[in-house]
C-alpha cells in the first residue's frame, strides 16, 4: 500500500511544488513507483514535470467532481520517471461545484482508494492556502510533510497550520499525522536561519527533517527547462540534497512498516 504524503504550507514561496516535483524525480530514480498529484490550479507541478497544461483534456479537476478515475486521469512524466495527476486553472473551479457535493473534503482520499497498490508513494502537492482543494489533500494523506524558509514569519504560520492539521485529525482523518519539517532554501551564513533552526529542532525534535535544502540556483532553473533538477544538474547542492531526503523518507517508511 503506497504511503500518501501531503506537502502543505499556506504560506507561498516556500519551495512546496519544488519539494514535490525533486522529490518524486529522486524516489523513482531509486525504484520507487511514484504518483505525483498536482492540486494547485497554477499547475506548477505539472509544468515542472514536463507536461504541457494548456493542452490537458483531463485534469485532476475531473477525480475531484467524479467524471473520471485516477487512472483514466494520471499521465507519466518522461522527464520525472513518475505519474502525475495534472492540473490547470479549472481546477480553481472546482471549489465551487465541490460546495454542493456530498463528503467534499474526501474526494480525491476515495478517488485513491483504487491505485494505493500501484504505488509505493503517492505526493499531493497542495496549494499555498487552507481551502477545500488542501483539505481534499490533508484527508487523502497519512502524513503531511512542511517545507518552511527559516524566518520569523515561518514560524507564525506554522503554528496555524499545526492547528489545522489537529483540526483535520480530530474531524476528518484520524489517521493524519505529521510527517516532518523540511528547512528550505537555507543559507547558512545568515544568522536568523540559524537561530530559526534551532527553535525549529528544540520544539519539535526527531519531527524536523536531518536533511536541509540549501539554496540553490540549480532547483531555481530546473523548471524552466521543464525538468527535475535530477536532469538538470545531478551534481549540484539542491539535487543532492533531495536524494538524500528521499533516502531519508524511505527509510522512515521501512521503520514505519509492521514486521
Amino acid at each position: 500500500m503506497a504511503k500518501v504524503l501531503a506537502i502543505t504550507n499556506q504560506k507561498g514561496g516556500v519551495g512546496k511544488t519544488t519539494t514535490t516535483v525533486n522529490l518524486a524525480a529522486s524516489l523513482a530514480a531509486a525504484k520507487k513507483r511514484v504518483l505525483l498529484i498536482d492540486l494547485d490550479p497554477q499547475g506548477n507541478a505539472t509544468m515542472g514535470s514536463a507536461i504541457n497544461k494548456a493542452s490537458l483534456a483531463i485534469t485532476v479537476y475531473e477525480v475531484l467532481i467524479g467524471t473520471k478515475s485516477v487512472r483514466e486521469a494520471r499521465i507519466y512524466s518522461e522527464a520525472g520517471k513518475y505519474d502525475i495527476l495534472p492540473a490547470n486553472r479549472e481546477l480553481a473551479g472546482a471549489e465551487i461545484e465541490l460546495v454542493d457535493i456530498d463528503n467534499r473534503e474526501t474526494r480525491l482520499k476515495v478517488a485513491l482508494d483504487v491505485v494505493q497498490d500501484d504505488y509505493d508513494f503517492i505526493l499531493i502537492d497542495c496549494p499555498p492556502a487552507l481551502n477545500l482543494l488542501t483539505l481534499n489533500g490533508l484527508c487523502a494523506a497519512k502524513s503531511v510533510m512542511i517545507p518552511m524558509q527559516c524566518e520569523y514569519y515561518a514560524l507564525e504560520g506554522l503554528s496555524d497550520l499545526v492547528n489545522t492539521i489537529r483540526k483535520v485529525r480530530s474531524n476528518l482523518n484520524v489517521d493524519l499525522e505529521i510527517e516532518g519539517l523540511l528547512r528550505t532554501m537555507y543559507d547558512p551564513r545568515n544568522s536568523l536561519a540559524q537561530q530559526v533552526s534551532d527553535q525549529l529542532l528544540k520544539h519539535f525534535g526527531d519531527k524536523v527533517y536531518r536533511t536541509v535544502i540549501p539554496r540553490n540556483v540549480r532547483l531555481a532553473e530546473a523548471p524552466s527547462f521543464g525538468l527535475p533538477a535530477l536532469y538538470h544538474d545531478r551534481d549540484s547542492r539542491g539535487t543532492q540534497a533531495y536524494l538524500a531526503l528521499a533516502g531519508e523518507l524511505m527509510n522512515n517508511a521501512a521503520v514505519a512498516e509492521p514486521i
